[in-house]
């Protein structure tokens, strides 16, 4: 009996879910519920990807080598070290006849779940690789479970734009519905405050897209926070922020400091959408009593949160951006094609890899 959640597919240890698993069943047969894609690009996670160049000091050959090595012997992508993934883009190939998720063999989608849980198989030794960058072209397929999520490509973007705002999408989905709700509950209240909302990582992707979701659900005043001089360049040039702040989120002295000092206060909101471990305390120092921190992050440790928390007796709520809000595809696409300033920023990045 096939699982809707992908059990059948788990090799080892028996039991846990495709995610937890050390290894997953790539065979290419699909059973009546599930899907298969032709892979024609992945798109690392980026606390993956980061990982894996610090580790090999930048050499693409020993990178590329490192992530042939991981799914043929897992049988997905999921970096060991960080546990994260990516997601791809592909076409279907086949979709068996019980599956809910509405595919037909020839669309070209993207899927909105997790490499590190997606079974996968790579043909061409990722020979058109370089290593030096998070999007990897590949030939090979994948399988989708009847519990997966997929999108169809839009016509009018190009597939590597569309490829990396589907891979952040559930970023501002979640920080617009985070953001909403505070400005709804002050209406309520008659607090006349504004909802003011602090980006750790900005000029990024997940951050740039967050700035401006906050903006347009109605946060009164944004902050992006950057680490270096080029990024804080890029992300006021783009104009999706009302300030933008440098400081090393590393440092939570540092960034409490400048959140505070470019909001006048503590942030109401603080979006966390860097790559590198140690963001957690600064993050929570930056925060307002009563406000939330979304961790989009795949680089932080929950455990430092919440002790950090603790240890600073911050009365904030801690939100864990788990990638899925209703909805969250079609808001990032429509805030791509509204927002200049986001879309100059994504184009950059991908000219630059």
């Amino acid at each position: 009996m096939t699982s809707p959640v992908g059990l059948h597919r788990v090799v080892e240890p028996a039991g846990v879910l495709p995610q937890a698993a050390w290894r997953l069943d790539a065979d290419p047969r699909i059973a009546a519920n599930e899907v298969r894609i032709r892979v024609e690009r992945l798109n690392l996670d980026a606390a993956s990807f980061r990982q894996l160049a610090e580790k090999h000091g930048g050499d693409g050959e020993k990178v590329r080598a490192e992530v042939l090595e991981i799914i043929s012997t897992r049988g997905k992508m999921q970096n060991p070290v960080t546990g994260s993934g990516g997601m791809l883009i592909g076409t279907v190939e086949e979709a068996g006849r019980r599956s809910p998720l509405g595919l037909r063999a020839g669309d070209r989608v993207a899927t909105l779940v997790s490499l590190t849980l997606t079974p996968l198989s790579i043909s061409d030794g990722l020979a058109r690789w370089d290593g030096r960058s998070e999007q990897v072209p590949c030939d090979g397929y994948a399988i989708l479970f009847a519990r997966s999520i997929a999108a169809v490509l839009p016509a009018d973007l190009h597939p590597e734009l569309s490829l990396a705002v589907l891979d952040v999408c559930g970023a501002p989905a979640l920080t617009a519905r985070v953001v909403a709700e505070q400005v709804a509950r002050r209406g309520r209240e008659g607090d006349p405050r504004p909802v003011s909302v602090a980006v750790i990582g900005g000029a990024g992707k997940s951050g740039s897209l967050s700035l401006a979701a906050a903006r347009r659900a109605g946060a009164g005043r944004t902050v992006g926070v950057v680490p270096v001089a080029a990024e804080r360049d890029a992300l006021v040039a783009a104009g999706v922020a009302d300030a933008v702040a440098l400081a090393d989120a590393r440092d939570p002295v540092g960034l409490s400091t400048a959140v505070t000092t470019a909001l006048s206060a503590p942030a109401d909101v603080t979006v966390v959408c860097v790559d590198v471990p140690g963001c957690e305390h600064g993050a929570v120092l930056a925060t307002a009593d009563g406000g939330t921190v979304i961790f989009f992050s795949m680089a932080t440790s929950f455990a430092a949160a919440a002790l950090g928390a603790e240890g600073l007796a911050a009365d904030v709520t801690m939100l864990v951006g788990n990638g899925f809000v209703p909805g969250h595809a079609e808001l990032a696409l429509e805030l791509l094609r509204s927002e200049p300033g986001v879309r100059g920023l994504f184009e950059a990045r991908l000219a630059a890899d």
